[in-house]
């Protein structure tokens, strides 16, 4: 395949769906989570669900960076914005999710706070060169995808001696959350993980072996597109059956074993692990997310300001927590697609087009009430 238009095939996508009826067997079920938002995304719009057996669950799960994101963390950031007058900048879906109080970073930059929305952290850092006067910082957040650009980003400032741009970090690693889930007995039982596909290209198929051996817990990186989705739920059923346990690589036309080495390089030099980071949903999660590391702590902006950390318990209407675990759909939250819409976002699931939420209520998927075999 060389257009995108052919990994949307329809006729491909019902032979997909064919073969994956003909082959999951009787009496079973296969209970598969999709970890990256941009598969729920396209699970949702390309309708993948409404394809498949009853047999075949699709689990939407917390790989969403917006999603995953704790609401003591947003709370710093408006206090960055509120208390130390500082031009935070941050990407844009970033700026509306509600924090304490349902108060957002749009909130705050309404009441008079510089708050920017960026397209990247090198924007941020060009706000800080025209602004030397005051205090830029960039509000980084997002998995290994978003993770390299901002240690670019880092190491350029260095190298130029901008002094006034620092970087509230809040990036998080998908392994140590993917084993996470695995290992939670309260969570969803599962039966294997669609492995994320941006991610991947950077930190490679390797990082997913040892949990997957260590859990039994087949794993199938995928790209984005239906058909790609759809492959590889029939190589995680195919895995199941055999009752072979592996990481298999769907995308192999983007990721390698072995990843982006050069990425890799740049994160390693620029951060550093911390010991414990909080998940929304998921709680305090061990070595999972990343902090500026000593050699560049003149653009730590937790180290600058002195930001301090404190947990705050979502909404009591929010099933956000349940959402992302894979205990709960959307459609089971009591304030999904009333109170709660991407306009008026009560839970961070209904920020981002990449939370479950969101994906859900864009695409109808609320509406749905029967999962259909194909004939």
């Amino acid at each position: 395949m060389k257009y995108v238009d052919e990994f949307r095939d329809g006729t491909l996508a019902r032979g997909l769906a064919q073969t994956i009826t003909a082959e999951a067997r009787p009496g079973r079920t296969y209970r598969l989570m999709e970890f990256c938002g941009g598969h729920t995304h396209a699970i949702s719009r390309y309708g993948i669900a409404d394809l498949l057996p009853s047999s075949v669950q699709l689990i939407h799960g917390p790989g969403c960076p917006v999603c995953v994101l704790p609401i003591g963390r947003i709370d710093a950031a408006i206090a960055l914005a509120r208390e130390h007058n500082v031009i935070l900048c941050s990407y844009a879906d970033t700026l509306r999710v509600p924090a304490s109080k349902g108060v957002s970073l749009q909130h705050v930059r309404a009441a008079g706070a510089d708050v920017r929305m960026v397209y990247s952290c090198a924007d941020a850092l060009r706000i800080a060169q025209d602004n030397p006067s005051r205090e830029v910082v960039f509000f980084a957040i997002g998995f290994e995808t978003t993770t390299p650009m901002t240690a670019a980003v880092v190491m350029q400032a260095a190298a130029m001696g901008v002094r006034n741009f620092s970087v509230f970090c809040n990036h998080v690693l998908t392994p140590p959350a993917m084993s996470h889930i695995l290992e939670s007995e309260s969570d969803a039982a599962l039966d294997g993980l669609i492995g994320p596909a941006h991610v991947s290209t950077v930190i490679g198929s390797r990082p997913y072996e040892k949990f997957v051996s260590e859990s039994g817990c087949p794993v199938a990186i995928s790209g984005f597109e239906p058909l790609d989705v759809m492959q590889s739920i029939l190589m995680l059923v195919r895995q199941l059956n055999d009752g072979r346990v592996a990481v298999e690589n769907q995308f192999q036309r983007a990721v390698t074993r072995d990843g982006n080495v050069k990425a890799q390089a740049m994160m390693a030099k620029v951060f550093s692990l911390r010991e414990t980071f909080e998940w929304r949903g998921l709680g305090e999660i061990p070595a999972s997310a990343l902090r500026i590391a000593d050699d560049f702590a003149d653009f730590d902006a937790e180290r600058r300001f002195a930001v301090g950390y404190r947990s705050v318990a979502d909404p009591k209407a929010c099933e956000c927590a349940s959402i992302l675990r894979g205990l709960k759909r959307p459609a089971d939250c009591r304030v999904f697609g009333t109170a709660c819409t991407p306009d008026h976002p009560i839970g961070a699931c209904m920020v981002s087009s990449e939370g479950a939420c969101a994906a859900h209520y864009t695409y109808g998927r609320h509406a749905v009430t029967a999962i259909t075999s194909p004939n």
